[in-house]
């Protein structure tokens, strides 16, 4: 599960989880350290390594640059990227919590330069994994309904 921050990658995550009953693991408790720092490139890279071990799981979260996504997307068959717009990540990040100035940095270029880097590692990491891009909540929830009606 990908996507900027505030998209809403965590109740997405948490409902596909109860409609599969796959684990859902959210990396932003994973990755972050009570201070706000977080794990170095090795130790976020070693942890993600030891989470996809298992079969199944549904891991949500983008870290945005201080993201390592290669170990979790090749072992992916399913990638989930919800695109929504700034406007709507941004209100809904307000909301939600204060957030430090590196984050608003993030969630503003997201679609100028994490998308991009994202899309790419997809390609390399996850090229037989099946992508899913929701640009809106509506179709992403149209997606959910139709998972669940099965």
């Amino acid at each position: 599960m990908l996507g900027r921050g505030g998209a809403g990658k965590s109740t997405f995550a948490l409902r596909l989880g109860s409609i599969t009953g796959l684990p859902v693991v959210e990396l932003d408790k994973q990755f972050w350290q009570p201070d706000l720092s977080g794990l170095s490139r090795e130790q976020w890279t070693g942890l993600q390594r030891e989470m996809v071990a298992s079969q199944k799981w549904i891991l949500d979260g983008d870290l945005g640059p201080a993201d390592v996504l290669r170990p979790r997307l090749k072992k992916a068959d399913t990638v989930f990227v919800l695109n929504y717009s700034m406007l709507r990540c941004g209100w809904r990040s307000a909301r939600r919590s204060r957030e430090r100035r590196d984050y608003w940095v993030w969630l503003l270029a997201y679609k100028r330069r994490s998308l991009p880097a994202v899309m790419d590692a997809i390609a390399a990491c996850a090229a037989n994994a099946d992508v899913h891009v929701f640009r809106t909540p509506r179709i992403a929830d149209r997606f959910l309904d139709q998972l669940n009606a099965r």
